[in-house]
């Protein structure tokens, strides 16, 4: 990570004891100190989150994100999050409609841990699907019924975030396997 600048340390100080002042209304010592001790921790916290590796292969891959896709992939996700909204509410007017949940675990060959977390994060927004675990390449994911999963094993999701990334039109979604359980009337 680059070394912060003394003019950005300074503007974030300020912005934040602004924020502190508007907050706590009271202009006198004893509030202006406790000020500067949470804007000086809340800084600190801050830069070493900045400045940690989380994963192993953690790189600032957000500088390789594709922002006119990233806008895109936001109306796409919004327009996917409606539609299976409206699968679920019909699943749930539909009282005799049976229901057969499952358990899909598969393989996403995706560039990046935020990648893969995007994946996840957008799996478990849309109505009727849940991501349990992802270990390295491996996901879990639970489904209420076929069409609640279908955008995922069918690599359209997988390949929407790829998007974000990377140009490449590639296969992301392998070795799925699906385990139904129980059907619920």
């Amino acid at each position: 990570m680059n070394k912060l600048s003394l003019f950005s340390l300074s503007m974030s100080f300020i912005s934040l004891m602004i924020f502190w002042i508007v907050l706590s209304g009271f202009l006198d010592v004893i509030h202006i100190s406790f000020g500067v001790i949470s804007v000086a921790s809340v800084m600190y916290v801050n830069y070493k989150l900045k400045t940690h590796r989380f994963f192993k292969d953690d790189m600032d891959d957000l500088s390789e994100l594709r922002f006119g896709w990233a806008v895109y992939y936001f109306f796409w996700m919004a327009g996917q999050i409606i539609l299976a909204g409206f699968h679920v509410l019909n699943i749930i007017i539909r009282v005799k409609m049976p229901i057969k949940t499952a358990i899909i675990t598969f393989k996403a060959d995706l560039p990046s841990a935020h990648a893969k977390m995007i994946l996840g994060n957008s799996i478990t927004l849309t109505p009727g699907t849940l991501t349990l675990d992802i270990q390295g390449d491996q996901f879990t994911v639970h489904a209420l019924d076929e069409f609640s999963y279908k955008g995922i094993i069918s690599d359209d999701m997988p390949k929407q975030v790829l998007r974000l990334f990377s140009s490449e039109d590639r296969q992301v979604v392998s070795d799925v396997k699906v385990t139904f359980k129980k059907s619920i009337v």
